[in-house]
């Protein structure tokens, strides 16, 4: 019975080191190497690598005593969360890029678990075995090279926020064509940038009208130059935006999400104030972004979270301002 013991716990051990082994291996490779086999905004990274790294790991450990379905579905996890803090320590990945991963990586990671345990459950031959193994792991390299001609298009997003504010619309214009510099207590907690998003800083405007230059700065050297194409006091404000990619700084955002790269972009922001009565205006602010991704269906749900999220923290600012200007004067 102790032996049998030992045997299973080695059996979980070698899994778990396997699969770990075969992620860092291709991550490495990826950056040692420079290599462009697979990139990490990529269907054979995000999705394939993790479900490899499941397959392998279940069928190491299912050889040698049968595990059961939860074991298949929760072990494979293990080896995903070392290999990304492999990842996060060699500086290989940023948090943002952690947060966004991680999630779908455990889902195809059990996905990977349940298909192996299967495997080996039902196929009795060695032979078999080792060949549908072999042909997971290659998986992700025979992927890669097409996927970018099948998957990538690039897709416009919409995020529409509001806020209602105890001030009248002149008030709040005052605070939307420029933003004064942002105090960090005036900032609520915000999970973007728990996660490494930069938090916002200030608006200049070089004058006021169609054609005027704003210059949106944030945090750790992020610079967007906004061109105004609609001014309408009190009403309305719009403008188109300029990400100053070459200006950011590498360790401000990671490359696979940095704003104005070949997988993101800001594009348009616009202010909208829409009077409700007794004295509250309603305050709208609505943007758009590109995302350029070989899996937006996946992508858009952090891109339009976070756009959310950074719309929100603005409108909160001009809200505590707005209504402060009132309660002064």
């Amino acid at each position: 019975m102790l032996s049998l013991r030992r045997s299973t716990a080695w059996s979980l051990h070698c899994g778990v080191f396997l699969g770990a082994s075969y992620g860092v291996f291709v991550r490495w490779g990826m950056s040692a190497l420079h290599s462009n086999l697979i990139t990490v905004m990529s269907v054979a990274f995000v999705f394939l690598i993790p479900f490899a790294m499941g397959f392998v790991t279940v069928f190491t450990a299912q050889r040698e005593s049968d595990h059961g379905v939860p074991m298949w579905i929760v072990l494979p996890w293990i080896p995903v969360l070392l290999g990304t803090a492999v990842s996060l320590f060699f500086l290989w990945e940023g948090w943002i890029c952690v947060v966004m991963f991680v999630p779908v990586a455990l889902v195809w990671s059990s996905i990977g678990g349940l298909i192996a345990g299967g495997v080996v459950r039902m196929i009795q031959s060695r032979a078999a075995r080792s060949m549908s193994a072999a042909c997971v792991l290659i998986l992700p390299m025979m992927v890669s090279p097409w996927e970018r001609n099948v998957f990538t298009y690039k897709d416009l997003r919409t995020v529409e926020t509001f806020v209602d504010i105890n001030a009248p619309a002149e008030v709040i214009w005052r605070n939307i064509e420029r933003v004064p510099a942002i105090r960090s207590e005036e900032l609520h907690s915000s999970w973007s940038r728990r996660i490494g998003f930069p938090a916002p800083v200030e608006a200049t405007l070089s004058y006021e009208g169609v054609g005027g230059i704003r210059h949106a700065t944030f945090a750790r050297g992020v610079l967007f130059i906004e061109t105004i194409d609609i001014w309408e006091p009190g009403r309305r404000l719009a403008f188109s935006i300029k990400a100053q990619g070459d200006q950011i700084p590498a360790t401000t955002l990671d490359e696979h999400v940095k704003v104005g790269g070949p997988y993101f972009d800001v594009l348009r922001g616009e202010y909208v104030l829409e009077p409700l009565g007794n004295g509250v205006t309603r305050l709208h602010l609505s943007s758009q972004h590109r995302l350029s991704t070989d899996f937006n269906w996946y992508a858009r749900l952090w891109t339009d979270a976070v756009m959310r999220d950074l719309q929100n923290t603005i409108l909160q600012v001009i809200q505590k301002r707005g209504e402060t200007a009132v309660h002064d004067y």
